[in-house]
């Protein structure tokens, strides 16, 4: 698991996750990824923060192959834990957070591109949560931020994806590019949000939060009770269970966001 952090311009911090195969993240990842994001908003340099992934896709969710090895619900805390971190630095960071995202962007990605201030996308980038196929929920909160209502629900009961070109028809996809030129495309945005004096922005960034319809960090932590709920009635376990008979890996869309 590797979170590490550049400079590649000025006045711009790029957090970048790197963890084989898929980008589902064990519990420490979750908050190795709160921290780094929360450092960079915090450092008076930095007016733009990029959130970017090596390999095939953005996130994958969190890894269900830890919770499985653990015979109580250790794991299960702290994945719920350590998402809510997560999501809540990207939303809290001090300064405009661009999410950069390539391939897949599931579970627990939703969380994390629905907290950005922009997102940038490949032409291959696809979101959403498969949570009901893999006995979980969550992250409807911030879906929803993403698509309309109604598209939301219809998304989430039946646990398909949207792609980057419909994401960006509805509004909330900034730029699609074909992936060899995403990288340039987010900088390219943080940049021109760079250029701005730096305090500024961060009155801006407050401002806006202060004035969001929704608040996601109780709407979050209300989703995560049925997921609690879930659990320990054995039923999330059971789900999964059947889901594995069908031949998955089980590493995609962990779906405990």
């Amino acid at each position: 698991m590797s979170v590490s952090t550049s400079a590649p311009d000025k006045g711009v911090a790029v957090v970048t996750v790197d963890h084989p195969p898929v980008n589902a993240l064990p519990v420490q990842g979750w908050y190795d990824l709160a921290d780094a994001v929360r450092a960079a908003g915090r450092d008076p340099a930095i007016r733009c923060v990029v959130l970017a992934a090596e390999g095939r896709g953005f996130n994958a969710g969190v890894d269900i192959k830890e919770m499985q090895r653990d015979t109580g619900h250790t794991a299960l805390i702290g994945a719920n834990r350590g998402c809510f971190a997560a999501f809540s630095a990207v939303y809290e960071c001090e300064v405009p957070v661009v999410a950069a995202v390539q391939g897949f962007c599931l579970g627990g990605g939703i969380g994390l591109v629905g907290n950005a201030d922009a997102i940038v996308a490949s032409e291959d980038a696809t979101f959403g949560l498969p949570e009901l196929d893999r006995g979980a929920l969550g992250a409807a909160t911030h879906l929803a931020r993403l698509v309309p209502q109604h598209l939301m629900r219809t998304l989430y009961y039946t646990s398909r994806t949207a792609t980057a070109a419909e994401l960006h028809a509805h509004g909330s996809v900034w730029r699609v590019v074909p992936r060899e030129k995403l990288a340039e495309a987010a900088l390219e945005l943080a940049r021109e949000i760079a250029r701005k004096d730096g305090t500024l922005l961060r009155f801006a960034k407050a401002a806006i939060n202060g004035i969001d319809p929704v608040d996601v960090h109780r709407s979050y932590r209300f989703e995560q009770g049925f997921t609690f709920e879930a659990n320990l009635s054995g039923l999330a376990d059971r789900i999964r269970e059947d889901f594995g008979t069908q031949g998955e890996s089980g590493t995609h869309g962990e779906g405990r966001a």
